[in-house]
């Protein structure tokens, strides 16, 4: 018996938009209509022209069906940030609200010291033509990035900028009231000293963490001891390094604070050197509750920023987006995330 040949054997070239609007009995202007979720196409039409995309396995090119809208279908995501856990909620975020609007996603790793970094985002911006851009820390806050997307007139949205910018807009949480939350329950559980790790100097939110950390201290009547306070970037060997400052103090704090996961973890693996047993001879925190924070043991207290939910929200500002819209600030909450990383101190009376 013959075998039966498959309807689309392999080497057969894939499907274009004609052959989609010949199944579908349409013009091949409706069938750009509805690849672009234009609104002027009826629920029936569009739902005779997804079954034969469907049928057909067609894959719309990115680039003609960007000549066809005026515009590029095409979101850039930059960032300079040791974190890969934060890169990588923020990643997800992005790519999924993209996939559900029919864009796709550029991402590219810059350095913010770069003295050629303005023409690298311009070169970037204009030979992609991009629809828009998302700017993460620190380069939310590089003036020569901002001045290379306005040349280009590209739009961007900055996420968690150190202060806001007219004309731009802006997705963030407070963290100020984050790192002062986490403060105070850190004191609340009894702890008087505790250790801060801060982020990288040249992010506005690692600043803002120190001064709720600070805040909290002296809202509580605690000293401000720089011994206690130390430099990190985010990054988890600055973490181990910044631990190991920390626990080899003569007074050494019962708790840690790191300014986010990355750095909280490599105090938890700092501590087992020392034969420190977390939470009952050192509780630490940290910030962001990426997915490490979830995976160490013992699993981290962190004070949660919704990232994922913030990157989603950016890609959907830029989309949403029209010549004369005004700027857009959105607000995200954070919230403490209590887990077994954090007891009261050896000797707290309950």
């Amino acid at each position: 018996m013959k075998p039966t040949s498959p309807e689309r054997p392999e080497n057969h070239k894939p499907a274009s938009i004609y052959d989609v609007a010949k199944r579908a009995g349409v013009s091949i202007k409706t069938v750009s209509r509805v690849v672009n979720r234009q609104s002027n196409v009826s629920d029936a039409t569009r739902e005779k022209v997804m079954e034969a995309v469907e049928a057909l396995s067609y894959r719309p090119n990115i680039f003609a069906r960007g000549l066809a809208s005026e515009r590029s279908f095409l979101i850039g995501l930059l960032y300079d940030n040791p974190s890969a856990g934060y890169i990588a909620a923020m990643q997800v975020g992005v790519l999924t609200r993209c996939r559900e609007e029919g864009y796709h996603l550029i991402v590219e790793s810059l350095d913010a010291a770069n003295p050629n970094l303005g023409r690298q985002v311009h070169s970037l911006v204009t030979e992609s033509s991009l629809h828009g851009v998302i700017l993460t820390p620190p380069l939310c806050d590089t003036q020569a990035v901002i001045d290379a997307l306005n040349r280009a007139n590209c739009p961007f949205v900055r996420i968690a900028p150190e202060k806001h910018l007219p004309g731009a807009s802006d997705v963030r949480i407070d963290d100020f009231k984050a790192a002062y939350d986490m403060t105070a329950y850190l004191i609340g559980l009894g702890h008087r000293r505790i250790g801060f790790i801060k982020g990288h100097p040249g992010h506005g939110a690692a600043q803002a963490r120190f001064a709720g950390y600070r805040s909290a201290l002296e809202h509580a009547g605690l000293p401000l001891e720089e011994e206690l306070c130390v430099q990190g970037f985010f990054s988890y060997q600055s973490g181990l390094e910044a631990g190991e400052k920390l626990l080899t103090l003569k007074n050494r704090p019962t708790a840690i604070f790191a300014g986010n996961d990355d750095m909280a973890a490599a105090v938890l693996a700092c501590s087992q050197r020392y034969n420190l047993k977390i939470p009952h001879d050192l509780s630490v925190a940290g910030f962001d509750d990426s997915l490490v924070a979830q995976v160490v043991s013992p699993r981290l207290t962190t004070c949660r920023q919704p990232i994922r939910e913030m990157a989603e929200a950016a890609v959907s500002m830029l989309i949403q987006r029209t010549a004369t819209d005004a700027p857009v600030e959105r607000q995200f909450e954070h919230e403490l995330v209590v887990r077994e990383s954090t007891v009261p101190p050896p000797g707290a009376i309950g």
